[in-house]
């Protein structure tokens, strides 16, 4: 089948085909075109929607992110963000694999169509001249024979008139001749022009235009391939992304089934738990007795002259705030609960928290009175009851004190204690910094050529003071701590690992003495002496960092170098020798590797080649 034999006269039916061809290809680019434009603008949305509802930082949804379906949330936003990226990736891939590749493809067939139709227009003109010489030949045969044919009968009448003379007859015989030899010459190059015709036409139809069909009939069929690989290659890039997207549904699903509502409301226990005592039983206060109030046991008021002196000691104190947590219609209510001190540390779990276990021995009623005196000296006690309302050393309301004794001791303790674990991991930092950079100096000064041993102690001298500034924020705030804990009841201070703070605590406190006392606002104050020191055994800083696990393989590493590793913490590698990364370089030009699981150190990173998991889990990063 070829569509110079079959078609050979069917070129203007082929050119309006061939053009509906690519008028076809074109369609299919605008097609892929607004395709990929959708799934740009799908991502574009999918990722504004994802970061709408993204956690603000330092914000009140910061904190409700630690429930469990608030974490699902966050992974199924930051899963629709991966998801958001895949559809960018089907968008990229359709307009360069097949959009780009297309628009050429079709610049290219438009020329190639272009030329072959210009060499199968050129061969009809052609051809269409030699008919219009064959017919200009013919035409002049013709006329030529008509003429001598006119000429011989004028010659036949002027030869039988007897009355014409014998010159004109020859004229007209002369004539006639002249005639017949035009006729003569017309037919021979009419003979001539029509063989040239007949040749011209066998060529035409039988080789010109076939070939030229033929390369259209190429051309059209590669055109109809390209069209076929681009819809393949259409399929393609979206079953491509597919397994990537079943890992963000995935990830969906497993964050879902790892929501647990009893750690949910446990976590809220541990956030809005006050670590206050629950208020006891209301005394029966007796009104049968005699009208006439004398100084008694079960009287809340004062004789006249007592209370000119207590207002004398207090001027503007309002009785109104003693209690900061509770409505003023339920002070006496409060006041009249059993109250005692907290017990001492025990060495174990509080018997509070074992179910069944003993109960807290009930308190004999005392006087109201007297009740009223235990609950303005008992413990534990707020730190600074006014720093509830606008926070205590100056802090205007709104700002946080940096002992967070705007806070209930439960809450204070927790934020004290992160603090001080983030203060530990930053000490933690610098002192692998510190180590890192005494190796290199020891490298230095064993090999001067790699580097002065100079350039590192100025950094080594600022990293030690970094490191005592740390340890000393650690110990006040390790102080504050400690001063929480005494003061909880049943609370276990076992976890204590470093020294407290005692001196640098003193001045807060008796600034915030100070401020309750000379307060106007009628807050409740303490006094100074009722503030109770707590002590606990130092120990060893470093205890934090004892029972360190051993680190994982991130990686593996070829040594290109042999290396002797001779100071304290180094290893050494033979050349060629396949070991364990299990810690990057830091920057500081060390890598620490591992061989059989047992032998580790560190040699320097110019000394191997590092191949590094990507998946690897475990593996430090540090800044």
């Amino acid at each position: 089948m070829s569509w110079g034999t079959e078609l050979w006269d069917q070129f203007d039916n082929l050119e309006k085909h061939t053009q509906w061809g690519i008028e076809v290809l074109e369609k299919y680019i605008k097609f892929v075109k607004e395709r990929a434009e959708i799934e740009i603008n799908y991502a574009k949305q999918l990722r504004n929607l994802s970061k709408k509802y993204q956690t603000k930082k330092n914000s009140k949804e910061e904190e409700e992110s630690k429930y469990t379906s608030c974490k699902a949330f966050q992974t199924t936003l930051n899963e629709t963000n991966d998801y958001a990226g895949q559809h960018e990736v089907i968008s990229e891939n359709m307009t360069s694999m097949i959009m780009a590749e297309l628009t050429r493809v079709v610049q290219e067939l438009k020329q190639e169509r272009k030329a072959h139709f210009h060499e199968g227009r050129k061969a009809q003109q052609h051809i269409e001249t030699c008919w219009k010489q064959l017919e200009s030949s013919k035409r002049r045969f013709e006329r030529d024979c008509k003429e001598a044919d006119r000429a011989q009968q004028y010659f036949e009448r002027m030869d039988a008139d007897i009355n014409v003379t014998k010159a004109d007859v020859e004229k007209a015989r002369q004539q006639a001749q002249i005639r017949h030899q035009m006729a003569d010459d017309s037919k021979g190059d009419y003979s001539s022009v029509l063989q040239k015709f007949n040749h011209e036409q066998q060529e035409h139809y039988h080789t010109h235009i076939p070939a030229i069909f033929q390369k259209l009939q190429d051309m059209e069929e590669r055109r109809i391939s390209r069209l076929g690989e681009s819809l393949k290659t259409y399929a393609e890039i979206d079953r491509q992304v597919i397994p990537i997207i079943g890992k963000c549904l995935d990830g969906i699903t497993k964050s879902a089934e790892s929501i647990n509502g009893k750690q949910d409301s446990q976590t809220v226990v541990d956030s809005f738990k006050s670590g206050f005592e629950p208020p006891g039983d209301v005394d029966f206060e007796d009104f049968t007795q005699s009208m006439k109030r004398t100084v008694s046991d079960t009287s809340l008021t004062a004789p006249r002259g007592d209370i000119g002196k207590s207002e004398a000691k207090t001027p503007g104190k309002s009785r109104g705030k003693l209690w900061p947590f509770i409505k003023k219609n339920k002070l006496m209510s409060l006041l009249t609960s059993p109250h005692q001190p907290p017990p001492p540390p025990p060495a174990s779990a509080s018997p509070s928290a074992v179910p069944n276990g003993p109960q807290s021995p009930k308190q004999h009623k005392e006087p109201l009175t007297h009740r009223l005196n235990d609950f303005m000296t008992s413990k534990p006690k707020i730190h600074c009851f006014r720093s509830l309302k606008r926070g205590c050393f100056g802090f205007h309301q709104g700002a946080t004190p940096e002992d967070f004794s705007n806070l209930p001791p439960e809450q204070r303790r927790k934020k004290l204690q992160q603090k001080v674990d983030e203060l530990n991991k930053d000490i933690q930092k610098e002192i692998d910094q510190r180590d890192a950079l005494t190796k290199m100096k020891d490298v230095y000064m064993k090999n001067p050529q790699m580097g002065d041993p100079s350039s590192v102690a100025q950094k080594l001298i600022e990293i030690g003071n970094n490191i005592e500034k740390l340890r000393v924020e650690v110990q006040k705030f390790e102080g504050w701590l400690a001063e929480v804990e005494g003061r909880l009841p049943s609370r276990d201070n076992s976890r204590r690992q470093s020294a407290l703070y005692e001196t640098q605590t003193t001045a807060p406190v008796n600034n915030c003495v100070q401020d309750r006392e000379s307060s106007p606002d009628g807050s409740y104050t303490e006094d100074q002496s009722q503030e109770t020191e707590v002590k606990v055994t130092p120990t060893e800083f470093d205890d934090d960092f004892d029972d360190e696990e051993p680190l994982a393989t991130i990686g593996t590493c070829k040594a290109l170098y042999p290396f002797d590793g001779e100071n304290e913490g180094t290893i050494s590698i033979a050349e060629g020798e396949i070991l364990s990364v299990i810690e990057e370089d830091k920057g500081d030009g060390w890598t620490r590797i591992r061989r059989n699981e047992e032998e580790e150190g560190y040699v320097p990173t110019s000394y191997i080649e590092v191949y590094l998991d990507k998946n690897a889990k475990g593996a430090k990063t540090y800044i």
